[in-house]
């Protein structure tokens, strides 16, 4: 069962994550070239699948990628940096057993990392840090762990240790092994994967000295004295339980030191964890459970829902990470929102938007299914047992955007792509009780521009945005039909339904807020849709 290796890449904007991310895939020889993010040549990023993310240079929805690594199936899941993407962010975070966090190493710690770090600290999820973009000037080594230390409340243990950065980097101190790992000028052509090696158990050998020069020697030799000092000796334990994260320098861009974080990856991090469930019927008081990966039965749940991964075939996939037991291609399995067995025939992995169909799935290993709109993110399969996975988060949006079709003809085309676009969790959307103005909720503006453009990109749809004065919007649950009936009636311009027919008041000010849930006391508002037993 520890064979599956589950993780995903966190980390601000610009720190290099896709970057990174290409680089992995290089070890694990999925892809023979690594492009840049933005590339003359043409050649992307391949976690950036999306015309948009090409476009722009940045991530803005979660890739999923499997390789095998080092007798392991590492499932590595690139997650979007911008915090207008946040929520698709934290849905993936529930499918994976470890972190990757990226830190550009010239200016710490920033405002994102810090809430991706308070998710993964919601299930002490195992960290390991790497400390980016050392080929460039960069903050002292011990200046960035102090920044980790204070900031993320989480022990740092380096496992190499740059010396110099910028035009001065000479290399990579490998503590464990006492090696010096040379880094070479890129353009020189020389191969990540067997850099040149110094011996460096004595630091006074001639070649050392002639390598390193006194300055560098010295730093050092004083640097690894106050390790040995200071620093605490990595501990798996201390891992495992989201207390210590080791640390490693080097850079992306030129793929130094990527191949030592891979590494630790494959032979420390964790396999399949146990999963909390909620059982039948499903509301805020039920029983639970957990759910061991070894168990014999199968069971799994949809994160994440992607429609046009292939723009030709207007395909949808709906991410779907196994929990327990053996899922086979053509068994049918229970889906306990709706009740009913589904026959599962093409079951794929993915490398970014290619795919493969796979026969047989494990706890740990994620895969796609193909939908035609069955399905919803946080729906929970299983062999017969009516069980909802918990923690798949859902937040209420922050702005609105009302829709304006230019072209009348195009309705049930933007019909169809708000609603598509809805389900995968790009945006929520809500139809006003009164008028059925299509309106859009989002936590960022950015989410509006993709929604924008891929309207107009994949459904050939083109709209108009008008901005609508919500604060925010709340979800209703009524003890019967006739005070439900009675509150919509008497506050019908406030009434929302979304994409789920689910009941919603729009709320313009805190003020009209307390009002309205002072005459009716009976009714109960929740801040986001997690209530819900679907």
């Amino acid at each position: 069962m520890n064979n599956r290796c589950t993780f995903a890449i966190i980390s601000h904007p610009d720190a290099g994550k896709t970057t990174i991310t290409e680089k992995l895939l290089w070890f694990g020889q999925v892809i023979r070239q690594t492009g840049m993010v933005k590339s003359k040549s043409g050649t992307f990023a391949k976690s950036d699948w999306m015309e948009l993310e090409k476009q722009r240079g940045i991530s803005v929805t979660s890739s999923v990628m499997s390789f095998p690594f080092k007798d392991r199936q590492m499932h590595l899941l690139d997650t979007p940096g911008h915090q207008d993407f946040s929520e698709d962010t934290y849905r993936t975070l529930t499918a994976v057993e470890s972190v990757l966090m990226m830190i550009d190493s010239a200016k710490g710690v920033e405002s994102q990392t810090i809430k991706l770090m308070d998710v993964c600290r919601l299930r002490d999820t195992p960290i390991v840090t790497f400390m980016n973009k050392f080929d460039r000037d960069s903050l002292d080594p011990f200046e960035l762990i102090d920044n980790i230390e204070k900031v993320l409340s989480i022990q740092c243990v380096p496992m190499n240790w740059p010396i110099g950065d910028g035009v001065d980097f000479k290399g990579l101190y490998d503590i464990l092994n006492e090696q010096i790992i040379i880094f070479k000028d890129p353009e020189l052509g020389s191969d990540p994967t067997t850099p040149d090696v110094l011996d460096a158990s004595d630091l006074n050998a001639e070649e050392i000295i002639n390598f390193l020069g006194d300055e560098h020697l010295e730093k050092l030799t004083n640097d690894l004295e106050m390790i040995k000092e200071l620093i605490c000796p990595f501990c798996p334990e201390e891992y495992l339980a989201g207390i210590q994260t080791p640390v490693f320098f080097g850079s992306a861009l030129y793929n130094f030191g990527v191949n030592q974080a891979l590494d630790f990856l494959a032979l420390k991090a964790p396999g399949p964890s146990a999963k909390k469930v909620r059982l039948a019927p499903f509301e805020l008081d039920s029983k639970t459970r957990v759910v061991e990966p070894t168990e014999k039965k199968f069971s799994g749940f949809i994160f994440k829902i992607q429609a046009n991964m292939d723009k030709r075939h207007r395909d949808r996939i709906a991410f779907m990470r196994i929990c327990s037991g053996i899922f086979k291609r053509g068994q049918k399995i229970f889906h306990v929102r709706s009740g009913k067995d589904i026959k599962i025939p093409t079951p794929i992995i993915f490398q970014a938007q290619d795919r493969e169909i796979t026969e047989t799935a494990l706890p740990g290993d994620i895969i796609g299914l193909y939908d035609n709109g069955k399905y919803q993110i946080g729906d929970t399969f299983s062999e017969g047992e009516k069980i909802k996975f918990t923690g798949i988060p859902s937040f209420a949006p922050e702005i609105f955007n009302k829709v304006l079709l230019k072209d009348p003809l195009k309705a049930k085309a933007l019909d169809k792509g708000l609603l598509q676009l809805s389900e995968e969790g790009t945006v929520q959307l809500f139809v006003r009780h009164t008028t059925s103005e299509k309106i859009l909720g989002a936590v960022g503006m950015l989410q509006f521009e993709v929604v924008k453009f891929r309207l107009e990109n994949e459904y050939n749809v083109n709209g108009a945005y008008e901005s609508y004065p919500f604060i925010g919007v709340y979800w209703l649950q009524f003890d019967n039909e006739v005070d439900q009936a009675k509150f919509i009636s008497t506050n019908a311009s406030n009434i929302l339904f979304d994409n789920k027919k689910r009941i919603c008041f729009s709320v313009r000010s805190q003020w009209d807020l307390k009002l309205v849930m002072e005459k009716n006391p009976h009714v109960r508002f929740f801040n986001n849709s997690d209530y819900m037993g679907h």
